[in-house]
């Protein structure tokens, strides 16, 4: 069966209803796997040939995480420094070449609502502009970009709504295996 491994950027992810929710959900499903990485970042260091052999390990990748103050967490951007950097600039043909080709989905919350992120918006500019250096970062890497899962008001949602939103991520994951294994079958018997 194969794998998708899920990097889960939460500063604290004790505090977090929505990203907490959602990473459950999805720890429930055989082929999943949830990497809190504030948990095994301990004072912010990063294992870089655990994080390469996890991510050469995966069939697909999920970067979860906050948007805080329009961008990603810290430890998520050092994580691309320490990781990312190795494996395509210093270790390309050994550890980059191998990543090209997986898919790539950004699952992000916010606190706001939906409109907040649209040009007239307080927020003025779009999540998917304000996703833009992750989506640049995962057309380096070769790998394929998916549509971002969002879940805006993250912080206000009632527990009726966080469990349902957390059953479609599940669900989104699910389908989004078995699409890529047909596309892999497809491929290989074409």
């Amino acid at each position: 069966m194969s794998k998708t491994l899920i990097l889960l950027f939460h500063p604290d992810l004790n505090r977090s209803r929505a990203n907490a929710a959602l990473s459950t959900a999805a720890a429930r499903l055989p082929h999943v796997e949830v990497v809190d990485m504030q948990a095994v970042c301990k004072d912010g260091g990063i294992d870089a040939d655990r994080e390469v052999a996890r991510l050469l390990a995966a069939d697909r990748i999920v970067l979860q995480f906050p948007i805080q103050w329009y961008s990603t967490p810290p430890l998520l951007k050092a994580w691309q420094d320490a990781v990312l950097t190795r494996m395509f600039y210093m270790a390309y043909e050994s550890e980059g070449r191998l990543l090209e080709g997986k898919p790539l989905l950004v699952a992000a919350t916010a606190g706001n609502v939906p409109e907040a992120y649209a040009p007239a918006g307080p927020n003025r500019f779009t999540m998917d502009e304000l996703l833009r250096p992750l989506e640049a970062t995962a057309h380096r890497c070769g790998l394929h970009w998916q549509p971002p899962v969002l879940l805006f008001r993250a912080d206000k949602l009632d527990d009726l709504a966080l469990h349902g939103a957390a059953r479609d991520y599940a669900a989104l994951l699910e389908t989004w295996r078995r699409d890529d294994e047909r596309r892999y079958l497809a491929e290989a018997w074409g």
